[in-house]
């Protein structure tokens, strides 16, 4: 089976490595000659809305997914009328435009912040007594990672912050008062079969993931669970997805979901007896999922914008490091690390060490 990728950075480098011990190709569609990916697998090297590459990548494909959720519509619309992509465009769709994602979430009877749809700034002055400060102003599509978002302090904001959306459609956000955030990650198969992660407790910075533990018997599981199980089945969903959750109390409340896998859920590699990666092939496919229990204690830390000292991580016990092949840029992922280990103190430690060798190195 060969197995066709949209995107050629670190998700798709691990997906092709979680499914060279099942026996798959891959042929991976990037306009980036380095792409982190490129060498594990037949690489087309060009423009993703390239329609000679497409026609190709869906005659050689037998399944065509994706490492990142802004593929053009039309790129899904005309890969699907040619072959099998999962997740579905539906999916693409709902996840690509923050206002219908908080529409869908609304329509499942899911939480979240409160929020309004912005088209000048009229409305955003309008709209700001319901919402209340502080908030913040996100561009519709696009945004990840912070990209395209400002915070809004008080009425004085409101211009300039309407500014740098150059007129593009926006979505204001109050801000939540959270304890915690957390997500889930899931699988679905065509014939319906779905898991569950354990739940993952996060910590970010600038809007980039820098921190995911997994959480065991966290009593945020069930209630993350349902919410996630109520995506996959609206949406006739097929592979891994995920859910960012805001933990306000105990109640929770949706930030956003991302239709592929998730930076979040690194730590399965080494920390679940099966990994996302080869559980979102597994799905695709419609192979038997596979087990998502924890294997002793799990985190991983993400390297932004510089790349660490290998030895320093490689001796802390437990540590798995993951480079991407990616030089050192402001602000990039470069390169993750994992601890896994049986003993919580052990676990705890190489942590707390691990974190500070990436804050030494961060750029961001």
């Amino acid at each position: 089976m060969k197995i066709g990728i949209l995107g050629g950075g670190q998700l798709a480098r691990m997906l092709a490595l979680a499914g060279y011990p099942l026996g798959l190709k891959f042929i991976i569609l990037d306009p980036d000659a380095n792409a982190g990916a490129a060498g594990l697998g037949e690489h087309l090297l060009g423009a993703y809305d390239d329609p000679i590459l497409l026609a190709e990548l869906a005659d050689k494909a037998d399944v065509v997914t994706y490492e990142f959720e802004n593929v053009p519509a039309n790129v899904a619309a005309f890969l699907s009328s040619h072959t099998t992509v999962y997740p579905p465009a539906n999916a693409l769709a709902v996840a690509q435009d923050r206002l219908l994602e908080k529409n869908f979430f609304r329509e499942l009877n899911i939480r979240t912040a409160p929020y309004a749809a912005i088209d000048s700034l009229a409305d955003l002055q309008q709209a700001m007594p319901d919402i209340g400060y502080p908030a913040i102003l996100k561009s519709r599509r696009m945004g990840y990672d912070g990209k395209g978002q400002v915070v809004l302090e008080s009425a004085d904001d409101l211009p300039a912050a309407w500014q740098t959306m150059n007129g593009a459609a926006a979505i204001v956000e109050g801000f939540i008062a959270f304890r915690r955030e957390v997500s889930i990650i899931a699988a679905r198969r065509p014939s319906g079969g779905i898991v569950f992660y354990p739940v993952s407790e996060n910590r970010h910075r600038g809007g980039i993931l820098r921190v995911a533990e997994r959480r065991c018997d966290d009593p945020a599981q069930a209630g993350a669970e349902a919410y996630a199980r109520d995506l996959l089945e609206k949406l006739d969903y097929v592979g891994v997805i995920a859910l960012e959750l805001f933990d306000v109390d105990g109640e929770l409340l949706a930030n956003e979901f991302a239709p592929r896998v998730h930076n979040s859920g690194h730590w399965s590699i080494e920390g679940a007896e099966t990994s996302q990666f080869e559980n979102h092939l597994r799905a695709i496919l419609d192979l038997p999922l596979g087990s998502t229990d924890g294997r002793g204690f799990a985190g991983m830390v993400n390297y932004i914008g510089g790349l660490p000292d290998d030895r320093a991580v490689l001796n802390l016990p437990g540590s798995h490091l993951h480079l991407y092949d990616k030089s050192p840029r402001q602000g990039r992922k470069v390169a993750h690390a994992t601890i896994r280990h049986d003993d919580a103190g052990v676990f705890a430690d190489s942590m707390e060490k691990l974190i500070a060798q990436a804050a030494a190195v961060d750029d961001s």
